[in-house]
């Protein structure tokens, strides 16, 4: 079964009694979002919003909120993708089992997009931007925002799909100093397709048309997020994941998707910026404003009876970390090929997915030396050089010589095999004024901040244990020691307000330990909240990666700067106390809560 729109799909979640449908009018000005908040957590179904206020349109949300649901949806298909995955993995594979691959030349056929020959359901009506529901999430967002939307542009030095863009950058659709009707905010970060088709547009005469499709077939959202090699165009494997080729039509000089709900045409201008944010994002704080370009919107087409589908993001996890989990499970036999020597590889999604990663490589130099990290820092430095990984703000790597079964999914286990390992001395590798995510505020400036790789191989050093040492005191201003894990101790510290008086604290309170037998504990997390911090292992993920900038935050027991390596004897300290220069968190507003728990209540929920 193809799913040819995304009623389709909402109609075959209805029927296996997977959708929720809120016949209230409800307010996308804060309360859709609580409303999808709320049922998301607690594991609930899809969400059919049947009256939006001061939209004509309904709306969708929570498509993809379990890892059950996600495959349900690409059951008819996922299996059928993944073979294709596994022959470009392995082509000999077709000739070892030709039954398991004898459907991959027609999955790979639904790769090849089609232009519709008659008129499609996307040219059934136009609208205007202000008619779209005006979802706004949190109550610090600069305006109402596209949150899954497919940004389609073409490269102008090979036109047409198969050398096209496709990606989910976040569309401001009011707000700020935004044109209302006419103008359209673009955010995309750094390492993203349309970026390079920016660069070209810039030193052409042509304009940058671009198109931005929003619903259609579950599988083109998923495509638009897909992390696929430069120049191999998302629509191929929109396709594949369908079961159904990619359909489309030009007007007016832009693409539009067949299938889509909505289309949105219009021209990126060139050298035009305008403030665009803040929005409450995915690593649970807010991206602030800042300049990014401007869309001139020409047109928005509709199809008949469309559906406006949306997600909220926030502090991990939420509905995206689906996407992670499919993700993952499509490309992961495809990682070895990419990363020569890799095993596995985990972005973590509790601490906002870039922060932090971990990954497990062989180590094949030289076998008959003494066992130290070789191989696996060639593999760290090539993930931190290519592609999305290239954002990993903190790279634990451990070698799959020293436990052949370790997991990088399970992060319990993991993190006690390296702390269990490391050698402060050797094993910490600083990238030192380097980029970051662009949603990531904890360094010294917008897309600016450090990396640090932490390499382990050998034997265990230590013995991790949730003890404190006889007669452990901190200094004044520190207390409320709590473990997180063994080896792994929250303290809670001053708040930090100057930076000069805050590294003095934490260099203070490492001279101070210094005078205890620290050998059960090798990793010490300065926090404002130690209780929180300790309380959950996402708690302890969340707020150790995404506050901590490695070259600003990082200190040791015993620290020494030698030949410009630094390193420590004693445990490492990371400094994850809020910071003056970070974002705000995210909070939802309490009436708006209290509203929808009240809504919901009358649902069952």
């Amino acid at each position: 079964m193809s799913y040819t729109c995304l009623r389709d799909a909402v109609r075959d979640l209805e029927r296996h009694g997977m959708l929720l449908r809120i016949r209230e009018e409800v307010d996308p000005n804060l309360e859709m979002a609580e409303i999808h908040r709320q049922v998301f957590e607690r594991g609930g179904p899809a969400i059919l919003y049947e009256r939006v206020k001061g939209s004509p349109f309904q709306a969708v949300s929570n498509l993809y909120g379990t890892f059950e649901r996600i495959a349900f949806l690409f059951r008819h298909t996922l299996d059928r993708v993944k073979r294709v995955i596994e022959l470009k993995r392995d082509p000999t594979a077709l000739f070892k089992n030709p039954l398991r691959y004898a459907s991959a030349p027609f999955t790979a056929l639904s790769a090849l997009p089609m232009r519709s020959l008659l008129t499609p359901p996307i040219l059934y009506g136009t609208t205007t931007v202000s008619q779209l529901p005006q979802i706004k999430s949190w109550p610090l967002d600069g305006g109402a925002f596209i949150t899954l939307p497919q940004v389609f542009t073409e490269d102008p030095d090979q036109p047409g799909l198969l050398h096209s863009n496709l990606g989910m950058y976040r569309i401001q659709l009011s707000g700020n100093e935004y044109d209302p009707d006419r103008e359209v905010g673009m955010h995309y970060q750094l390492h993203r397709g349309i970026g390079v088709h920016h660069a070209k547009y810039n030193e052409r005469p042509e304009p940058f048309r671009c198109s931005i499709f929003v619903g259609g077939p579950p599988s083109h959202t998923f495509a638009a997020i897909m992390p696929l090699p430069e120049g191999l165009s998302e629509l191929t494997f929109a396709g594949m994941l369908a079961g159904r080729r990619f359909r489309y039509v030009r007007r007016e000089g832009y693409v539009l998707s067949s299938d889509a709900d909505f289309v949105l045409t219009g021209e990126i201008l060139k050298g035009v910026k305008k403030p665009e944010g803040p929005f409450g994002d995915h690593l649970g704080y807010y991206s602030l404003r800042h300049d990014f370009p401007v869309m001139r919107v020409h047109r928005v087409y509709h199809r008949k009876d469309p559906l406006w589908p949306f997600t909220v993001v926030g502090r991990p996890p939420q509905e995206d970390s689906s996407f992670g989990w499919l993700i993952h499970e499509l490309v992961a036999p495809l990682a070895p090929q990419e990363f020569p020597g890799l095993k596995e590889l985990h972005a973590v999604d509790a601490a906002g997915v870039h922060p932090l990663l971990l990954a497990i490589g062989y180590e094949r130099y030289m076998p008959f030396r003494e066992r130290v990290p070789e191989e696996i820092l060639t593999i760290a430095n090539h993930l931190l050089g290519s592609g999305q990984t290239s954002l990993a703000k903190f790279l634990f790597i451990a070698a799959a010589d020293d436990d052949p079964m370790l997991n990088t999914h399970d992060i319990p286990r993991f993190f006690q095999h390296v702390l269990e390992r490391v050698d402060w001395t050797r094993d910490v590798h600083f990238y030192t004024r380097t980029t970051i995510d662009t949603l990531d505020y904890s360094g010294t400036g917008w897309n600016a901040g450090s990396k640090v790789v932490i390499a382990c191989r050998g034997e265990k050093r230590r013995t991790l244990k949730a003890e404190l040492p006889e007669n452990f005191s901190l200094p004044p201003g520190f207390d409320k020691p709590i473990f997180c894990m063994p080896g792994v101790l929250a303290i809670q510290a001053p708040a930090f307000k100057v930076e000069q008086t805050a590294r003095q604290q934490a260099e203070n309170l490492c001279q101070w330990l210094e005078r205890f037998s620290l050998e059960h504990i090798a990793l010490i997390v300065l926090t404002d909240d130690s209780r929180f911090t300790a309380a959950t292992l996402n708690n302890f993920l969340w707020v150790t990666f995404t506050r901590t900038n490695p070259s600003h935050d990082t200190y040791g027991v015993g620290a020494f700067i030698e030949y410009k390596h630094w390193g420590c004897r004693g445990p490492l300290v990371l400094d994850a106390r809020k910071k003056p220069h970070h974002a705000p968190e995210l909070e939802p507003d309490p009436d708006v809560q209290h509203r929808v728990r009240r809504l919901l209540e009358t649902y069952g929920f």
